[in-house]
């Protein structure tokens, strides 16, 4: 018992020392008793052993983790490649022998030597699969990430009805794909590390070298390397931690499932941030106006498209001032009310209890708790649920006397509006700063509702999103950006980059682009001479 107890304290202090050593060890079990200990034996850890060579040269082990794997490329590249060379005995003997197989034997597009444990269980953790040889100091990672993972499939929240149909999906690899695949460009650079202490999460940027700034470009870089955070699971860990300013409702990245969106805000100078596992990049720096545009307003004629984004313009206003101008008019300014519509307000409002904020306060809250129910439920019956909700509720507030017809309609125009909002984000916002506006409104009336205002318009214009101003180029005023903010120039008119935001290469287009029609104006597709169309 003395000795066999000896012999099991000696074999844990073996693998106990590889906590305190970095670098990998030659000897194969050693190897693999301390992956066995680091992982805690998972069942998803699978560890083949390989003996190849005519006399069983090679003693070699590939370890991977299961369901983060391709299993054909292991199958097909990897243990087959190995079992069919045969000259093992003369590799065995060579201190390159990594390089060899690497080289001559397997056939993957990836491979690396690892010499710490670090790396290999950070490549290991990545989906990539380990070669592990007996007698040889180190391992060799080769790249058979895989898996199942989602497909590329339509938008879910930035449909249009004219332009590409495809989204984003969870695979960083494969939404960088789909913007190289709109820009074939060279100069589109991509940059990778890993965030995270706990998930090592890989987080890409995305710019073009030569058009997007260099200083703004460094700033996204050091923003990201000074993260010390345990997980992001998401693209909105990184938002958080990486804006400008955190006491705002207003966001100051702009986030978008659309390849077509990432590659008009990249050919700007815009800088993307790509996260694994999520469907929804992050372009930087953002603008105010930015949220208020839509890839679909490129793909349109620039009359349609203004129209649309002025639409939007009074979108966000009646999303934010519905209510409050209607509480400050039915109390403090009736004189503003036409004389017959006051008539009915009055008599609709006279067997209310509340006063006329309670009731919007009422109405909103109700009419948020019925959004979120919808978003929550499955979406076989969210939507029914929502609908027949509002309609139920609504109809038996009114006949009970809680709230006023009215006020029903005034809360419905106001949730229509914030739902025709492009960009989700902002339009949180307006659903937040609806309710300050509301309780100025019952306190001072219209004059509360334009100091609100001007507060907003000064809050909104010391914002910065890395270090660029938020409401360029209105505030900085740039005349020569302002086609492509409210208003939309046609596209032969559109000849330079935004200035805060590109400053190295700010011309994108050509002169001469205007279409103009022949000085003739002739039919092309006519054959009859001039006597015959005389004739005719």
């Amino acid at each position: 018992m003395y000795f066999k107890r000896n012999k099991q304290n000696k074999n844990q202090q073996n693998v106990q020392n590889h906590t305190t050593e970095e670098k990998i060890s030659s000897s194969l079990t050693a190897n693999l008793d301390w992956i066995k200990k680091k992982t805690g034996e998972s069942s998803d850890l699978v560890i083949r052993p390989i003996k190849a060579g005519v006399n069983f040269d090679l003693n070699a082990t590939i370890v991977f983790i299961e369901g983060i794997v391709e299993g054909a490329s292991i199958n097909d590249f990897l243990i087959k490649s190995i079992l069919s060379y045969q000259n093992w005995k003369e590799v065995i003997a060579t201190e390159q022998i990594f390089d060899i197989i690497s080289e001559q034997v397997i056939s993957l597009g990836s491979t690396k030597k690892i010499c710490e444990w670090n790396d290999l269980f950070l490549s290991l953790m990545a989906g990539e699969s380990i070669i592990l040889v007996d007698g040889v100091v180190g391992a060799l990672s080769a790249s058979t990430t895989g898996g199942e993972k989602r497909s590329v499939s339509e938008p879910t929240a930035e449909n249009v009805v004219r332009g590409p149909q495809q989204a984003f999906t969870e695979s960083i690899r494969t939404n960088t794909g789909l913007v190289r695949r709109i820009i074939k460009n060279p100069d589109l650079w991509l940059e990778s590390l890993k965030i995270g202490k706990m998930t090592n999460t890989d987080v890409a940027i995305m710019f073009i070298k030569g058009t997007a700034n260099e200083k703004v470009v460094e700033e996204v870089r050091s923003r990201l390397q000074r993260i010390d955070i345990d997980s992001i699971l998401e693209s909105g860990y990184i938002e958080q931690l990486v804006e400008d300013q955190t006491l705002t409702t207003f966001p100051t990245l702009y986030h978008t499932q659309r390849p077509d969106a990432v590659a008009g805000n990249l050919l700007e100078g815009r800088i993307a941030i790509f996260v694994d596992g999520t469907p929804y990049v992050l372009l930087a720096p953002a603008v105010f106006i930015q949220f208020f545009q839509s890839t679909e307003d490129y793909y349109t004629r620039f009359d349609i498209a203004t129209s649309i984004r002025l639409l939007r313009v009074i979108i966000f206003i009646i999303s934010i001032l519905g209510p409050a101008i209607y509480i400050a008019a039915t109390t403090f300014h009736q004189e503003m009310i036409p004389t017959q519509l006051l008539v009915i307000i009055a008599a609709q409002r006279e067997s209310v209890p509340f006063p006329t904020l309670i009731e919007a306060f009422i109405m909103e809250v109700v009419f948020e708790i019925l959004r979120e129910a919808g978003i929550r439920l499955p979406k076989v019956v969210g939507s029914t649920v929502s609908i027949v909700g509002a309609l139920v509720i609504g109809q038996a507030a009114v006949q009970a006397g809680i709230v006023s017809p009215v006020m029903v309609i005034v809360v419905a125009i106001t949730a229509m509006a914030n739902f025709a909002t492009p960009a989700f984000s902002i339009a949180i916002s307006a659903r937040l700063i609806r309710f300050l506006f509301m309780f100025v409104a019952a306190v001072f009336g219209f004059y509360g509702i334009v100091l609100g205002i001007i507060m907003l318009i000064v809050h909104l214009c010391s914002l910065r999103s890395f270090g660029t101003p938020y409401m360029t180029p209105l505030a900085p005023f740039i005349p020569a950006n302002i086609g492509d903010s409210i208003v939309r120039q046609p596209l032969w008119a559109i000849n330079k980059r935004p200035k805060l935001i590109s400053k190295e290469n700010e011309t994108r287009e050509g002169h001469g682009l205007k279409p103009q029609p022949d000085d003739e104006r002739g039919m092309k597709n006519s054959t009859l001479k001039k006597g015959d169309q005389n004739e005719v």
